[in-house]
């Protein structure tokens, strides 16, 4: 683990609820404080952090005297709602007290799957990390239903590492880490230090889930796995270790890592492409072609000539030269009929000509792979 995770400059720390609650106690103060510290240290180094928080649904059902967790789906709703607010106050406290802003992101599977949505979140997000706001994010318990829900928040930690192309993924769980077997039943498992991840022998080793939680650590292999399509690498750690996100970062080996197999610029330029079909296509005048090949720029307005097809924000598109050839493809900013009123338009008249401007670039390069 010495330099994996040493080298990452965006990541997501997903905590859990046994962790947040200490056990179903109510939320532990000291602990999210202490988390909240150690986020600071990492940001003063340069760390783009990102928190998935659990806990509402269990500090909801210990404001409203519930024991047991309940199955009906709108009493968790309920439990969110009143617990949410006790969460967030919470993060937002501690986080206040080492000079950090937080800000609240609830999001929900649709939010995910809407390619529209999707573009936004992940543009709120990077907006957010890139003022040094660290967002506390959580499902939206208060309006799913069962059939739409991540259904545990190690999914959702996954989800928004591949989201926002963070570089590492840490779990933060009540576990010393995956064992080689069920620890609870098999006195002789031993942990599994470093592991691939994605290797069909991890999901065997890992056991169910707890009494407050969804997930276990079967969810969080699962997690690591998804995340590592995107190229981060998974650390999971039990969250009550001293500095163990400091320590993480310095490169000591805490908990299981499990390390992505690709790299995360090869991993987006395959997604791009080879597994998705354009819906439209951008042709570039000369300039524009050189920029985006040679210099490594994103893609403005200024440099399109013309538009194929009736694409959406947020598809992919083919980028063509002069000569029709394909060079590039990219996530587009603008749909087909808005991207074809801005064409050849320099970025500064692009809110007078449309109303609104979504994004500086047509396509950006964080977005974009060259053929």
């Amino acid at each position: 683990m010495s330099t994996t995770l040493k080298e990452a400059r965006r990541i997501v720390v997903k905590i859990g609820s046994s962790l947040l609650t200490n056990a179903g106690a109510g939320l532990d103060r000291d602990a999210i404080a202490d988390w909240s510290h150690q986020i600071g240290e990492l940001r003063a180094r340069g760390v783009e952090v990102l928190v998935v928080s659990s806990g509402a649904i269990a500090e909801g059902m210990k404001r409203l005297g519930w024991a047991k967790k309940p199955h009906a789906v709108h009493e968790l709703q309920a439990a969110a709602a009143v617990g949410q607010m006790g969460l967030v106050q919470m993060w937002e406290s501690c986080f206040a007290e080492r000079g950090l802003h937080t800000a609240q992101v609830l999001l929900t599977h649709e939010d995910l799957g809407d390619r529209h949505r999707y573009l936004n979140a992940r543009t709120t997000l990077k907006t957010l990390v890139g003022l040094g706001v660290v967002p506390v994010i959580n499902e939206n318990d208060t309006v799913v239903v069962d059939e739409i829900r991540f259904g545990d928040n190690d999914t959702l930690g996954a989800l928004v590492t591949n989201l926002i192309e963070a570089d590492a993924l840490v779990i933060l769980t009540d576990q010393k880490g995956l064992y080689s077997a069920d620890p609870r039943r098999n006195p002789g498992a031993t942990l599994v230090s470093e592991a691939a991840a994605g290797d069909p022998a991890l999901e065997a080793m890992a056991g169910g889930a707890g009494a407050l939680g969804s997930g276990g650590m079967i969810t969080k292999v699962q997690a690591a796995r998804r995340a590592a399509r995107s190229g981060a690498h998974t650390a999971i750690a039990f969250g009550r270790e001293p500095r163990v996100l400091t320590r993480l970062f310095e490169g000591e080996s805490i908990g299981t890592l499990l390390v992505a197999q690709t790299r995360p610029v090869a991993a987006r330029k395959q997604w791009l492409a080879d597994h998705l079909k354009p819906a439209g296509r951008i042709v570039l005048d000369a300039g524009a072609v050189k920029a985006l090949v040679k210099d490594g720029k994103s893609l403005l307005a200024i440099g399109a000539t013309a538009v194929d097809g009736s694409f959406e924000r947020g598809e992919v598109v083919s980028i063509a030269g002069p000569d029709g050839r394909e060079i590039a493809r990219g996530l587009v900013n603008y749909g087909a009929t808005d991207t074809a009123r801005i064409l050849r338009k320099p970025t500064s008249e692009i809110e007078s000509v449309l109303g609104y401007i979504a994004e500086p670039e047509l396509i950006h390069r964080d977005n974009l792979v060259v053929l």
